[in-house]
């Protein structure tokens, strides 16, 4: 059901951030208290990494999993007693009010629309579709039901986003003129059999998965990627032989242009001599913020200047000011409730994750990563493939708003 609105505080400065957040991050203590959302998780690997059980206005009412060693995980991890062997089931308890699909990517689609049309709230996994047929049917769906969908993308909610988000809307960048993203997974091939059955990684297409990278920029701006040329590497493998996406790519490298003109490059590896790191850049007139290589280490934020340098060969220019920047834990402060107040996956980004799915539903409002959010971080990455697949063809990018 969709729950009343019920009014949020209002702006909350963080001590020693210098900077103020916007009232739909800050948690609204003991005035929700009297909301509770009860929700079903399906999933038994990354479903088991998130913190429903702890949040004030959530009850795990059940969980499911084809695998009965995984839905014990689930179990024991949300302290929950009722457990079902199949999405099916769980969607015929009438006293689950939302579901949390955690499943293979392929899935993701089918198991939204069918958690939709059974009348109850969904937060999905990313990537959110496959195919830009079923974005369309996505949007559609959820359009027609009127139920709040949200995508659990981790990128959206990674401390040092959270802080280029505040820097942008405090207007520290000036103009963006350029942007980067870059998401490396080296030996996912390790994760294609599993029992001796293949898995749905096995040949998955990298720019199937881009939501770690476009989040980056999209989830900052709110620009729109509208074009792409993209490529890929691959090196005839026999693993990659006879996948079921006919994918023969370990690499891909999407160059995208925006609604605004942004030139943003994206990589998604899976295979070579790579670091292990989500990771993003922004790029602006006065000042410019590039993530580090490694969680727990410093950024780097540039400033424009007016002060003269030499380069290497003696000629004198305008130079810039270079520092690190110290990350703000934001999950330690107000902009969760007190029991969410720890670190946790994707640089913190898990506990976010659980508290604006509940919020949203508990305030009837629309969470950050609704329905054409996801859409936006997930098509671009659809086309790209496509772009890669024909050697790097310039291609539009459809909009789902």
């Amino acid at each position: 059901m969709i729950l009343p609105r019920r009014r949020f505080i209002g702006m909350t400065a963080l001590a020693g951030t210098g900077m103020v957040l916007s009232s739909r991050f800050a948690f609204a203590g003991e005035a929700l208290a009297d909301r509770k959302v009860r929700i079903g998780i399906v999933g038994g690997r990354f479903g088991a990494s998130f913190y429903f059980h702890e949040h004030p206005n959530c009850i795990v009412e059940a969980v499911s999993d084809l695998r009965a060693d995984r839905r014990a995980t689930l179990q024991k991890t949300y302290r929950c007693q009722k457990a079902y062997e199949s999405l099916d089931l769980l969607l015929k308890d009438r006293k689950i009010d939302a579901v949390f699909i955690a499943t293979g990517a392929p899935d993701h689609a089918r198991h939204v629309l069918a958690v939709l049309n059974a009348g109850k709230h969904v937060l999905c996994a990313v990537p959110a579709a496959m195919t830009l047929e079923e974005c369309a049917l996505l949007l559609e769906t959820v359009k027609r039901t009127g139920l709040t969908y949200m995508m659990a993308e981790t990128t959206t909610y990674r401390q040092n986003t959270i802080s280029v988000k505040k820097m942008y809307q405090e207007g520290k960048f000036g103009h963006i003129f350029s942007a980067a993203a870059e998401y490396n997974h080296p030996g996912l091939e390790e994760l294609f059999r599993e029992e001796g059955e293949s898995t749905w990684r096995y040949g998955f297409p990298p720019m199937h998965y881009p939501t770690h990278c476009t989040a980056f920029l999209i989830a900052v701006t709110g620009e729109r990627i509208t074009e792409v040329s993209g490529l890929g590497w691959g090196d005839n493998s026999p693993m990659l032989k006879g996948n079921p996406y006919n994918n023969p790519f370990w690499n891909e490298t999407a160059f995208f242009k925006t609604n605004r003109g942004t030139p943003f490059r994206v990589e998604v590896n899976w295979k070579g001599a790579l670091r292990s790191v989500e990771r993003g850049e922004w790029r602006g007139d006065k000042m410019s913020f590039y993530s580090a290589y490694q969680e727990g280490q410093q950024h780097t934020i540039v400033r424009s200047a007016d002060v003269t340098g030499k380069d290497d060969a003696g000629f004198q220019h305008k130079g810039a000011t270079v520092e690190l920047y110290t990350q703000p834990k934001w999950w330690e402060t107000d902009m969760l409730p007190q029991p969410l107040r720890h670190n946790s996956g994707h640089d913190g980004s898990h506990s976010f994750i659980t508290h604006e799915f509940i919020d949203a539903l508990i305030n009837n409002r629309s969470p950050e990563v609704n329905i054409h959010e996801a859409l936006a971080y997930t098509a671009p990455g659809i086309v790209a493939h496509q772009s890669a697949l024909r050697g790097g063809e310039y291609m539009k990018v459809p909009g789902f708003d």
